[in-house]
């Protein structure tokens, strides 16, 4: 599988990316770059499967993914798997918005749908 590499070391990058998906799944979205967002979305994807999938080892892959912050894998395994129990992935939009000063990197809004699958 490839992936993009940010500019960072292996450890600041898996770090960054935990806490992008703990910041979309605690608050519902995040803006950030395009490059950023296309990434976590992926992690966030992975994070609300585990949820649905309910077992023991699936909730100790999502603690120690989020570095054991049990606030959002009770969240992660409570509220949204039932929430997102009929959706069968896409669980996340990418929201386009303007050229962030500075740098023109795109900036993007990552949230999570809201609406149910139908």
């Amino acid at each position: 599988m490839a992936y993009r590499k940010l500019g960072r070391t292996n450890k600041h990058r898996r770090s960054m990316l935990a806490n992008l998906t703990r910041d979309v799944l605690m608050n519902g979205k995040i803006k950030t770059t395009e490059t950023r967002a296309k990434e976590v979305r992926k992690f966030v994807d992975k994070m609300l499967s585990y949820g649905k999938d309910g077992s023991l080892v699936a909730r100790r892959k999502v603690l120690a993914f989020m570095h054991n912050d049990s606030v959002v894998v009770k969240k992660v395994f409570d509220e949204l798997a039932t929430k997102y129990a009929n959706r069968n992935g896409g669980y996340t939009r990418i929201l386009k918005l303007t050229e962030r000063r500075g740098d023109d990197a795109l900036m993007v809004i990552l949230e999570l749908v809201e609406e149910d699958a139908k």
